[in-house]
């Protein structure tokens, strides 16, 4: 059982510090954080909450889990570790076999 809790269904609109205060009134919070898109910083509607103790997480999950904040349904449960996934590189396509080819204007001469 772990402290860490993963919160998903947020509002785009949703903050750490809003986060900190919707979990603060089930127990003690080590951490708050919503999870912004890298490019252009805006939300991706999901967080995650450390609490100060795995009880107090429990009663957290319970009371918020499915409750609805800023019209939204909130999904509140404990969280995976992170899986280690491969950066960069591949992504399939042709290779070099050509194919493709671009569109663009088309001239008339």
């Amino acid at each position: 059982m772990g402290s860490k809790l993963y919160v998903g269904n947020l509002s785009y609109n949703a903050t750490g510090s809003e986060l900190e205060q919707l979990f603060a009134q089930h127990g003690s919070v080590q951490s708050a954080e919503v999870i912004a898109d890298r490019d252009t910083g805006r939300s991706k509607g999901f967080g995650f909450v450390q609490m100060g103790s795995d009880a107090e997480a429990q009663t957290a999950i319970a009371a918020l889990n499915g409750k609805e904040h800023d019209g939204r349904a909130l999904t509140v449960n404990e969280a995976k570790p992170r899986e280690d996934r491969p950066r960069g590189g591949g992504g399939g396509g042709f290779g070099n076999r050509g194919g493709g080819g671009g569109g663009g204007k088309r001239r008339n001469f």
